[in-house]
């Protein structure tokens, strides 16, 4: 059976951008707006304020670990941050480590913290189905996942590039298994854990060519239209058919971009014809199949 949360993943196509070893002592503020990537952080000791916009402030002790999937515009800072318009004071010590705050007094936080991107073009559908912000206590595993990338990024080493793209996939698989459970937020992993949700959506990803229907998947769940339609809808955050689609949809685009004939992309997606698959496709991407083969290959 397919396993949703390890293909999203890979559709994502998480690859390296930035990691540094940052410490700091005193006090100390690093803004950053309009990044729209993906943020992790990993405290190695002391603790810190991150502050995300329009969230209330999260407090990062040593052991914490978090990822933003996409994140825009955030804070990081002493637990007394200095006034917003105070100059920043940061000083890079050696290639990727930083000094924030007073350069001259004790170390009070050291963490490590990295973006990274996501090539795929359905980067939007596919972070929306994950939390929008994961906060994890005491996972040794991720500080260590962390620590390997932030080692490989400063390192001149053979295939070091797809190292860290492998790395940076475990390392948001090990996050989201942190997090599974009914305290997620609506998406793909709170659906995972509802037990009758989550061989739905194993089925959706396993075999998206069959034939669905809303009463087709509430039948094989066991539940009424009705029922299975809401719950879905209240755990996963988009109604089933819709869900479905976007997932072909994506599917489509990556065998597109492998040149596949359009008639047996049909056939994987779930469509009885290649002009059925058209007009589908376009009426979601925007663009006939063939107009987006030809843009994604150019590019």
């Amino acid at each position: 059976m397919a396993d949703p949360v390890a293909e999203v993943v890979s559709l994502l196509k998480p690859s390296p951008s930035i990691s540094k070893l940052v410490s700091g002592g005193g006090s100390w503020l690093v803004e950053r707006t309009e990044l729209g990537n993906p943020f992790y952080c990993a405290v190695v000791e002391g603790c810190c304020l991150m502050t995300i916009t329009g969230r209330e402030p999260i407090l990062l002790t040593a052991g914490d670990f978090v990822l933003v999937p996409e994140i825009f515009s955030f804070t990081m800072s002493s637990l007394e941050p200095p006034p917003r318009e105070a100059a920043a004071q940061h000083l890079e010590t050696s290639p990727g480590v930083f000094r924030l705050g007073n350069p001259d007094g004790p170390v009070e936080i050291v963490a490590m913290v990295g973006h990274c991107a996501f090539a795929s073009d359905d980067r939007a559908l596919l972070v929306s189905l994950l939390p929008e912000v994961i906060h994890i206590s005491g996972e040794e595993r991720l500080t260590l996942l962390v620590r390997m990338i932030n080692e490989e990024t400063r390192a001149d080493r053979t295939a070091r590039d797809m190292v860290l793209r492998r790395l940076l996939e475990v390392l948001l698989i090990e996050a989201l298994r942190s997090t599974v459970g009914t305290a997620a937020p609506p998406g793909l992993l709170r659906g995972m854990a509802d037990p009758l949700l989550a061989p739905t959506l194993r089925r959706i990803h396993a075999d998206p060519g069959r034939s669905m229907s809303v009463e087709a998947l509430a039948q094989d769940a066991a539940m009424s239209r009705s029922t299975f339609f809401d719950r879905f809808r209240r755990e996963v955050g988009v109604a089933p058919m819709e869900y479905a689609t976007g997932w072909r949809m994506a599917l489509a685009k990556q065998l597109l971009r492998q040149d596949i004939a359009t008639a047996e992309i049909a056939q994987r997606v779930g469509y009885g014809s290649a002009s059925a698959f058209s007009v589908a496709f376009t009426r979601y991407v925007g663009k006939p199949p063939r107009a987006y083969s030809r843009n994604a290959t150019a590019a």
